[in-house]
């Protein structure tokens, strides 16, 4: 079954070499384009794709505006961010917001195939560097919820240990590898944090985790 992808950006060009990146897939389908957010909700609305990538700055409608509304209309595409190092604000909210991931503009082309096959399987894209920078640049204006503080009690200790490593950016074989336990048991750790936190995936898991106060801004600098 081929994955379905929509693309989201204000340049045509730039739609058009995205298109022609995905299609060297032959499991990869690029469904619609949209010129501005009002027109990717629509495009999401008609297409139901599994992928949208989705441009951060555009005319009429923005890309993290557009993001908010495709979360709150229960539809399953899943949005995968466009974006540069210079907008770490704008990304931060849009994962708020229920975007699955972010990748650089400018990444090689083997990652933009990588990266839509993790987010249309359900998993979230997350680069190590560049969430540091996106989740330390906002979290430095600290925002603590209880009700947050208070989801985090019904975690193990071990799915705390797990959830903190994956704030961290770690993979599950990265954190399998810390732990000295199998992949499959990271999943399945993984797998509970995010049923017992109400969160679809990593990335609201991460969310949750920095809002809360469990994991600090700079706190994986300074472990050893």
């Amino acid at each position: 079954m081929s994955i379905r992808v929509g693309v989201a950006d204000d340049q045509a060009l730039v739609r058009a070499g995205f298109r022609k990146l995905l299609e060297v897939d032959p499991e990869i389908e690029v469904v619609a384009e949209a010129g501005d957010g009002f027109e990717a909700v629509e495009l999401v609305r008609r297409h139901r794709p599994d992928v949208i990538l989705m441009d951060i700055r555009m005319p009429r409608l923005d890309g993290l505006e557009a993001t908010r509304r495709i979360g709150k209309s229960g539809a399953p595409s899943r949005v995968l961010i466009l974006t540069t190092f210079g907008l770490t604000d704008y990304v931060y909210e849009s994962l708020r917001a229920g975007a699955s991931g972010f990748l650089l503009k400018d990444s090689p082309a083997e990652e933009l195939l990588a990266g839509v096959r993790v987010v249309a399987r359900g998993d979230a894209l997350l680069d190590p560097s560049i969430t540091r920078a996106v989740i330390e640049d906002y979290t430095r204006r600290p925002r603590r919820s209880a009700d947050l503080a208070e989801k985090l009690n019904s975690l193990t200790a071990r799915e705390l240990e797990v959830l903190r490593l994956v704030a961290r950016g770690q993979s599950n074989a990265e954190i399998a590898a810390e732990l000295v336990v199998s992949d499959g048991t990271v999943k399945t750790h993984v797998a509970r944090i995010l049923q017992k936190l109400g969160v679809r995936d990593r990335v609201q898991a991460v969310i949750v985790a920095y809002e809360s106060g469990f994991v600090e801004a700079g706190a994986a600098e300074t472990e050893t």
